[in-house]
């Protein structure tokens, strides 16, 4: 990205060489260096070193993680991510050299979606590619979980994530793979159940405080969890919500996995940020709030706490300051001139015309609409008191 520069340049004085601390919720730190990244290329300033690693024989897999919104490929932008693997993938054409593309991105089925891009984008501009491709190339689902702020202690480089990580992957490589089974990797057949468990629980319940606790004036996860109002919110949202639509996978105990949840985002030595949380919401609520919601609508279960968090997200946009008059710096990508419109215009029932909501027709559901109107009208704390009396 063109703002990785210092990032980049930082981690070439250092050889590729990081530091890697994770914190327990009790408080415990452990630090690490990590030497896995033997060679580094910018590609906002050197292309071909990119290109000819993709191209190169000795690479089996490329891995991405390209952010929920970034699977819509622009046809006529230069050094994306689209061009640079068509380019690579064009040369090992030459050689009959097949590899594995291997999405990490928070999206249900992410190895399915960056395929349907990556060969969309293909057939459009390199047609021999992707010919090749739809026979030489896989493209497994995967499942990452481990959170990480984005906040640096003292170098640049250093990295501070919490102890748990789960890493669930689709044994799909066409071209081999390392035995990562052997450091913890779960490998199957199918990555669904976890992903939905997860992408559900956690990132829609990440979503789900994030908007009003940012409103409220609250910027550490940890101090948010610490307020009774919005544990209790939370549970209730997995509990009543979610968990009737969550397969579980074997061996998982459903239950645990949600009090670890709540464990995970009180943990006071990651103090995530509220504001990290908020970024990205036009992609965010597309991928862990509307698949749910949607189902709820179906079988005309309670929406409340839905209606709640959509009404907010629409005061955060709509208004851009908080509930005491902040300013709000948004950050929204993937937002399209059309939401831009929408948004501009200040209404909260046009507001649900945007792209993450259009689908659902929301005007088309009356009881959805009363209590959308009604939060929308209060405050975060009279809407968090009337969700939980």
């Amino acid at each position: 990205m063109p703002t990785d520069g210092i990032l980049f340049n930082a981690l070439k004085e250092e050889n590729g060489i990081y530091q890697l601390t994770t914190c327990s919720p009790s408080g415990e730190r452990h630090n690490m260096l990590i030497g896995s990244l033997v060679e580094l290329a910018w590609g906002e300033i050197d292309s071909e070193p990119i290109i000819a690693k993709i191209a190169s024989e000795e690479i089996k897999i490329i891995t991405l993680t390209i952010t929920e919104g970034g699977y819509k490929a622009d046809l006529d932008k230069p050094r994306t991510v689209f061009w640079y693997v068509a380019e690579g993938l064009k040369r090992r054409m030459e050689q009959d050299l097949p590899i594995t593309i291997l999405s990490c991105d928070n999206m249900q089925q992410n190895g399915n979606a960056a395929k349907c891009a990556f060969m969309s984008y293909f057939k459009a501009k390199y047609p021999e590619v992707a010919a090749w491709a739809e026979k030489k190339v896989t493209f497994p689902n995967s499942m990452v979980d481990r959170i990480t702020p984005a906040t640096k202690s003292g170098k640049i480089t250093n990295v501070c994530c919490e102890d748990f990580i789960q890493c669930v992957v689709e044994d799909n490589f066409i071209a081999g793979r390392p035995a990562w089974e052997k450091v913890g990797v779960t490998f199957t057949d199918d990555v669904t159940p976890y992903e939905i468990m997860k992408l559900s629980l956690l990132n829609a319940s990440h979503t789900l405080l994030s908007y009003p606790a940012y409103m409220e004036g609250f910027r550490k996860v940890d101090t948010v969890l610490a307020d009774e109002r919005y544990r209790t919110m939370i549970k209730l949202f997995m509990n009543r919500d979610v968990t009737p639509y969550v397969p579980v996978p074997e061996g998982v105990d459903l239950e645990a996995y949600k009090d670890l949840l709540i464990k995970r985002f009180s943990n006071k030595a990651i103090s995530d940020q509220v504001s990290r949380l908020c970024g990205d919401g036009i992609a965010k609520f597309a991928v862990y709030v509307v698949p749910i919601l949607k189902q709820m609508l179906r079988d005309g279960k309670d929406i409340s706490i839905e209606a709640f968090l959509i009404a907010v997200y629409c005061k955060y946009l709509v208004g851009a300051h908080t509930e005491s008059g902040e300013d709000i710096t948004i950050f929204e990508p993937h937002i399209t001139p059309a939401d831009k419109m929408l948004i501009s215009g200040g209404s909260p029932v046009e507001f649900l015309k945007i792209s993450p909501f259009v689908s659902l027709e929301l005007d088309k559901y009356p009881v959805f609409m009363e209590k959308y109107e009604l939060f929308y009208g209060m405050s975060v704390a009279e809407g968090l008191k009337v969700l939980l009396q």
